[in-house]
């Protein structure tokens, strides 16, 4: 592997043109949902996936609901695959977000979702999956073949492409105009300084990672490529949610990576990172505002809840730099494979 261009690395700066090709090829998939949540008005969006597709329902679950105001319900894939359950969704509508659109368990759900009188949707990577085959509406992400174990621009073109639908079906001008900005966000955020962030992470035997909103999903997928990547053990909080009872593990020098855009958490975010500073712990913001000596500065798009992706795009460099420091193979964990298929 070359220390400088491991897969990881290389996929993470392909985000970027992955979006773009989004854009530009699924604008009417885009009007066309748009114009199906407008006349069934679901009284609720349900959603399921598994690993990073999971985060990324996580972001689309804050986003959709504070822009259009209607729940979004992940219901757990053994649901239908292990325990058989029926699910009532008339009216519904089911979307299921899957790199490879293959595992029974999410097929499963799909299934029984379609059969239960909702409209599925399927986000995939691979636009002929079983799972995609069986969906009423494909939404393909394009962001092309992905060969590292970790996934990266897989998860940001799912993400971007739950973010376009949300603009779709709330005509959010604001969300419509980050979008634009986007990719150029995702290009630029491979270019930020996280250099001062290694030397505390190295050694490190525990982190905690976090975010409100969809900065708080953002810290779920940053948590998890902690483990898989570098084998660091990471948790990831609500901000909010630290000030309970995680807090009782904060330590002098303990590290916590915030990801903090500029949107309606900014003040409460910074009086907590704040107060976990007291308290001995090592923050380290990832922000386009100047939160403190240690934060790592990353692009705006202009759209705070959009911010958190680029803000992720650049934690995918650190933490790829910090496994092979910590003498791991980012691309290739040992005891995890690309494709898991679960029932």
């Amino acid at each position: 592997m070359n220390e400088a261009h491991s897969l990881m690395y290389r996929e993470t700066g392909e985000a970027a043109d992955a979006v773009g090709r989004l854009f530009a090829r699924e604008e009417k998939t885009f009007r066309e949902l748009g114009r199906l949540i407008a006349e069934r008005r679901p009284p609720v969006v349900t959603v399921a996936a598994r690993g990073s597709s999971d985060h990324a329902v996580s972001f689309f679950k804050y986003l959709f609901e504070i822009s259009c105001g209607i729940p979004v319900a992940s219901i757990g894939p053994s649901v239908a695959s292990v325990y058989r359950a029926s699910l009532r969704l008339w009216g519904g509508l089911h979307l299921t977000v899957s790199q490879s659109g293959a595992s029974p368990d999410i097929i499963a759900v799909q299934e029984e979702a379609k059969r239960g009188g909702a409209v599925t949707v399927a986000v995939v990577n691979i636009a002929d999956s079983p799972l995609a085959q069986a969906a009423d509406i494909v939404l393909p992400i394009h962001a092309g073949e992905e060969k590292s174990v970790a996934a990266t621009k897989s998860f940001i073109a799912s993400a971007a492409a739950l973010a376009a639908l949300t603009q779709a079906a709330s005509g959010n001008a604001a969300l419509g105009a980050g979008l634009k900005r986007l990719p150029e966000a995702l290009a630029a955020a491979c270019d930020a300084d996280h250099g001062h962030a290694l030397p505390l992470l190295v050694n490190a035997q525990s982190l905690f990672t976090g975010g409100r909103g969809p900065g708080f999903a953002v810290a779920l997928e940053a948590a998890l490529k902690a483990k898989e990547t570098a084998k660091l053990h990471a948790e990831a909080f609500s901000l909010a949610e630290l000030m309970h009872g995680p807090m009782q593990l904060v330590e002098e020098g303990f590290p916590i990576l915030a990801f903090v855009p500029e949107d309606e958490a900014l003040a409460s975010s910074t009086a907590i990172m704040d107060r976990l500073r007291g308290m001995g712990a090592r923050v380290l913001p990832f922000s386009s505002r100047p939160l403190g000596p240690d934060v790592i500065v990353v692009p705006s798009t202009g759209c705070g809840q959009l911010d958190p992706l680029a803000a992720l795009t650049a934690y995918y460099r650190l933490v790829e730099r910090l496994a092979r420091e910590r003498g791991f193979d980012p691309d290739r964990p040992d005891k995890l494979k690309k494709v898991t298929e679960t029932v």
